[in-house]
């Protein structure tokens, strides 16, 4: 099957944002179907490598304040880390549950609870990916915005190639994950992930 054509993405709107980690500039990208959003903090023109976190929208985490998933807290660990090293970017994709829309996202937590499964084979069994994202919005970003190289705040391996696959070159991964000792309700959350291939803790103050 053909690789999807690179994306059209156009820079519509930015402004300064004032946030609990600073503020950053907020640039709005439009595809002709989704938005995207960049969040750029300090100065990232010239330099050799800059930290940046591709983040997925989570309604859940995000807007419900779910505890079932450490989006937001990910969300949170990124500008702080961002903020602490003076430079750095955030691109923000539209893609709830992991690709495969809120719904898919909802069905999958109900069977993954009913039948004390993972929720990624959740996801198999009722037929959607378990993992649909793409990433080719965010490096189309990133060029616009003259960044070649990057140190990912990530603890996915499949994301790092994802952006080496379209000519991101990923230096460094940072990691994104919580302390399990403070949020030991996401230790199944994380094997999940880690059986996916994440760099993650699965146990306990790990």
């Amino acid at each position: 099957m053909a690789e999807p054509a690179p994306p059209v993405i156009a820079r519509i709107a930015e402004r300064p944002l004032t946030t609990r980690f600073g503020t950053w500039q907020e640039i709005l990208y439009y595809n002709g179907v989704t938005e995207s959003f960049a969040l750029l903090y300090g100065e990232i023109t010239g330099q050799p490598t800059v930290p940046c976190r591709i983040h997925s929208a989570c309604l859940s985490a995000h807007v419900f304040n779910s505890v079932e998933c450490d989006c937001r807290e990910q969300m949170a660990i990124a500008q702080a880390m961002i903020q602490k090293l003076g430079y750095g970017l955030i691109i923000w994709l539209d893609q709830d549950g992991r690709g495969n829309g809120h719904l898919a996202l909802m069905l999958a937590a109900k069977l993954a609870a009913e039948m004390d499964i993972p929720q990624s084979e959740a996801y198999q069994r009722l037929g959607f990916g378990v993992d649909r994202r793409r990433y080719l919005e965010a490096t189309a970003i990133l060029r616009d915005l003259g960044v070649s190289s990057i140190r990912l705040i990530s603890n996915s391996p499949a994301k790092a190639s994802a952006m080496g696959a379209d000519g991101i070159e990923v230096i460094e991964m940072l990691s994104a994950a919580v302390d399990l000792a403070e949020y030991p309700q996401l230790r199944a959350y994380y094997a999940d992930k880690a059986a996916r291939g994440h760099a993650l803790p699965t146990r306990q103050g790990d």
